[in-house]
């Protein structure tokens, strides 16, 4: 049995994930990943999830079904809705799915309770809370003090706390952290269309995010495209 310390770390199979999962690793905590299928257009990212979990040594890897496909609202769940492209969103942007960062993170909770794990490690940043209301520190700030009225664990005292680490970071800094923890960004899919080989599309805001991180952090994008786009 480890005597380490451990983490849940939500891992969706990008960029910004897989960097939290170096992370929660390179602080000697025993990490466990958790990935949630939520109803996305896609499943490339699920499996990318898996990759990067053998890859960066996940104690173990589960992956969670919540339905809310079901509701819409998002280009991301609802396939009448389209996908942005070639534009930068203002705003509140079309892909943001309502409820998403709490429903997972609920999820995460709930396995760190039984796990009796002390740290949830979830991959929001600043560029997406400058557009996404659940990628804000007020919101993570206001969910750990949630979760520790919540559970059986934060009122014995042994509550959760939950890490953001890439939260001032921007594309190129997370990149950059990544690559020196050894992330290899190949096994990532970020892309919110990405075709079923996991090639992203790059034109939707999330290509276009990453694609300018590796430019500005000076290193060659690993990214599979589609043949429309190279």
């Amino acid at each position: 049995m480890t005597d380490k310390q451990r983490a849940v770390v939500l891992l969706s199979g990008g960029l910004d994930s897989a960097t939290c999962l170096a992370i929660a690793r390179d602080m000697g905590l025993e990490t466990y990943a958790l990935s949630v299928s939520y109803g996305q257009r896609h499943a490339a990212e699920l499996t990318a999830s898996k990759r990067v979990a053998d890859a960066l040594g996940a104690r173990e890897h589960r992956l969670a079904r919540v339905g809310l496909g079901q509701f819409g609202g998002s280009a991301l769940t609802d396939p009448s809705i389209a996908v942005p492209e070639d534009v930068e969103a203002e705003g509140i942007p079309v892909t943001y799915v309502p409820a998403r960062n709490t429903v997972m993170l609920s999820i995460a909770l709930a396995w760190a309770e039984v796990l009796d794990a002390r740290h949830i490690f979830v991959g929001v940043n600043a560029v997406d809370y400058s557009g996404y209301p659940d990628c804000r520190p007020a919101f993570i700030k206001a969910f750990e003090t949630m979760a520790n009225l919540a559970t059986k664990a934060g009122v014995e005292g042994n509550g959760v706390t939950i890490h953001a680490p890439l939260i001032d970071l921007s594309k190129a800094d997370i990149i950059r952290r990544g690559t020196a923890l050894g992330v290899d960004y190949s096994l990532t899919v970020s892309c919110y269309q990405a075709d079923d080989s996991g090639r992203a599309c790059g034109r939707c805001d999330a290509c276009r995010l990453r694609r300018a991180g590796f430019e500005a952090a000076g290193i060659s994008d690993p990214t599979p495209y589609q043949p429309r786009n190279l």
